[in-house]
């Protein structure tokens, strides 16, 4: 997902989005313990996508 995409959501839709990401990036975490996993490359993407909502999130925080 773009940033452009982020900023036009409002803060509870970022904080649902974190949450489905850190969710998402655990449940990757666990394939790679697990050796269950072939695309290594979706952790980079998960990672830098939460990494991208909290960046929205600190920058609404900050226009208040």
């Amino acid at each position: 997902m773009k940033a452009s995409e982020l900023k036009a959501k409002s803060a509870d839709e970022l904080q649902v989005e974190l949450l489905s990401l850190t969710k998402a990036q655990f449940g990757l975490r666990m394939q790679v313990a697990t050796q269950q996993m072939t695309k290594t490359s979706e952790i980079r993407k998960v990672r830098r996508a939460i990494s991208r909502v909290k960046t929205v999130l600190t920058q609404k925080d900050a226009q208040k």
